[in-house]
């Protein structure tokens, strides 16, 4: 905690080194996720990151995972590995499926997933408007998965005034890659509407790295569709409806596993997400209604095997948001989750054998509070969630999260939150590994911060420490999901956003992470104390220098550092050191007139070998270049 203490220290002695007047910006931002609710970020004491809508058209040669994987406190390990790599999400140290995806405020996931997460591949970037990232435990809101955060992708336009727009972009680059997408959008007197389309093919690299380097790994390639639309008709002055659809599909080549090449390895993922909701709006009340179906299959096919896993979702929320009068109001709301999985497996080899995960669900329900107040200078949210689980029963979290501004520049924001994770499917009745015993993962979360804002600089910085009991992990002894004692973590964040003239930008975040684990040896029958948290560096930098050149050219270089950590070594096996690495890219665009702009997108500009994952590769050099066309 010294660290965090010192960093403090120096951001306060920061502070008296700027003066300009304040402008409209980062806190100044109107967001939705904190509380369910449009409100502007200077209004909530929550740490919210915001990738914007400009951010995001940068980044037309990137995936969505790469894009999250940029920013402070959130490391997506696979993103910088071969397409179609799994992409685990890891957010302020928390193991993966403690980070709840939503799109556009409800959540997505894949009951056939061990963690219960959603697949990021299924996923364009060119989906989305803007992405907003709430960090620490959000669970009192959002319930199971939601321990260390969650991340709102927002697909929904706003401020379309026209019957008619288009928009399309296609890239090329090496390794025979290829972008494309295009969409059409508009709005007619009440009714408005989205419809897009994306596809991602590549020849791809070997997966699987060659560490002898002379065994001719083939390329592992990806071929992906993203197509979703969305249609809102404003009944009236208070009543908006609406309905969407979004189905997704990609075939990936794998291979065998780390160091191991596979020759005919396919996995064939197909996603489809639909459903309806209302809002309604008056001086006091604001009422909103969603119901979303969800369906996934996965097809694992080798020459020695096939895996076939199918699952389905249901998840249904109405909640309230009430203007109480000098700045209280009051969110209610009753939440319902529903999910099943079906999987079946056939070994070809001799003798051939046949397993199946029969059809089978889990549901929970939840009902939920959250008494706020605002004004000038004090903020504060009081809130609490009772969830029933038809496998484990009962339980409940809470959240206090209270604000103060000084003046305009300089706020300091505070929480103790917890935060719960449900068993999977998976983990519960699975044929082998599954322990129909095991308890929900609980935590205690606190955090503390200060954040500062002028027109031409913006910095925060926060603190927090995340204590979990009851901890859902595998057992490499007795080959179960178990509970294991304990995990604790500490860090701090600190973003920053510098205007150094009206043409140089630098937007730069570091992220420190301490973290100990009492859990069940990886190498031997013995309980262990792991000092360190696995694939999840110390600390990670990322930075980008943006300079607008001329009125129509804009670069950017931008560097990653991520320092060494573990990976798992294997059965029985002591885990094993992964070496740090930097690696830099570069952006550039120019924007010919208001409706053409050609892009290039450089990635590990100096072709330097690293590696995220222990085994298997990460990109090489990696260029795509193309035009945007609006209309």
């Amino acid at each position: 905690m010294k660290k965090i203490a010192c960093a403090f220290a120096a951001l306060a002695i920061a502070q008296t080194s700027f003066s300009q007047e304040p402008a409209s910006g980062e806190l100044n931002e109107v967001i939705v996720t904190a509380n369910k609710r449009e409100q502007k970020q200077n209004t909530t004491g929550k740490v919210i990151s915001v990738i914007t809508k400009e951010q995001l058209e940068k980044s037309t040669g990137r995936t969505i995972a790469q894009v999250l994987n940029e920013q402070a406190g959130v490391v997506i390990n696979g993103a910088l590995n071969n397409a179609g790599t799994v992409q685990s999400v890891y957010t302020r140290g928390a193991s993966s499926g403690r980070t709840l995806i939503l799109i556009d405020g409800v959540p997505v996931n894949d009951p056939s997933m061990i963690n219960n997460e959603y697949d990021l591949n299924l996923f364009s970037v060119n989906d989305a408007e803007r992405i907003e990232i709430c960090k620490g435990a959000q669970s009192t809101l959002y319930g199971s998965d939601a321990i260390a955060g969650v991340i709102n992708i927002i697909t929904q336009k706003k401020n379309i005034n026209k019957p008619v727009n288009l928009q399309a972009s296609a890239a090329g680059g090496n390794y025979g890659t290829f972008r494309g997408n295009a969409s059409v959008y508009g709005k007619a007197g009440k009714l408005s509407y989205t419809a897009r389309y994306a596809r991602l093919q590549t020849d791809g690299f070997s997966a699987a790295h060659d560490s002898i380097g002379n065994q001719s790994f083939e390329n592992d390639g990806y071929k992906g569709n993203s197509s979703n639309a969305m249609i809102q008709y404003q009944a009236n002055s208070h009543l908006l409806l609406k309905a969407f659809t979004m189905y997704n599909q990609y075939k990936t080549d794998i291979d065998a596993g780390i160091f191991a090449d596979e020759k005919d390895h396919t996995v064939d993922n197909k996603g489809l997400n639909t459903g309806a909701g209302f809002q309604y709006k008056d001086d006091f009340i604001a009422l909103t209604g969603n119901y979303q179906y969800t369906q996934s299959r996965r097809h694992d096919l080798s020459t020695t095997a096939s895996n076939d896993y199918r699952s389905i979702a249901q998840f249904a929320e109405l909640y309230g948001n009430m203007q109480l009068g000098n700045g209280f109001s009051l969110l209610q709301g009753v939440e319902y989750r529903y999910g099943s999985m079906n999987s079946a497996y056939t070994n070809f080899a001799a003798p051939a054998w046949n397993s199946n995960f029969m059809d089978t669900s889990i549901s929970q329900g939840s009902m939920y509070t959250s008494f706020n107040y605002n004004s000038s200078h004090f903020n504060v949210e009081l809130g609490g969630r009772f969830n029933f689980h038809s496998r484990y029963g009962s339980n409940y979290t809470y959240t206090f999260n209270p604000s103060y501004a000084f003046n305009s520049h300089y706020r300091v924001f505070g929480s103790i939150a917890t935060g719960f994770k449900a068993p999977s499917l998976y983990q519960l009745f699975d044929a082998f590994s599954g322990n129909r015993g095991l308890r929900p993962e609980k935590s205690t979360n606190y955090e503390l911060g200060v954040q500062q804002q002028y027109a031409a600089f913006s910095h925060r910085i926060a603190g927090f420490y995340r204590k979990i009991k009851d901890g859902i992990d595998y057992n490499n002894i007795t080959f179960q999901y178990f509970n294991f004692l304990e995990q604790n973590v500490k860090g701090f964040e600190y973003e920053l956003n510098l205007s150094v003239t009206k043409k140089l930008t630098l937007n730069a975040n570091y992220t420190f992470l301490s973290g100990e684990e009492h859990t069940q040896s990886r190498a031997t029958v013995k309980d262990s104390t792991y000092k360190y948290l696995l694939k999840r560096p110390k600390h990670s930098v990322n930075a980008t220098i943006g300079y607008q050149l001329l009125p129509a050219l804009y670069v950017s270089v931008n560097g990653k550092y991520v320092s060494k950590r573990f990976d798992v070594g294997g059965w029985q096996a002591n885990d094993k050191s992964i070496g740090d690495y930097f690696i830099l890219g570069a952006y550039a665009e120019y924007k010919l007139n208001k409706a053409l702009k050609f892009f290039a997108d450089a990635r590990n500009l100096a072709n330097r070998e690293f590696f995220d994952i222990r085994g298997y590769n990460s990109i090489p050099f990696m260029i795509n270049a193309g035009a945007t066309f609006n209309l």
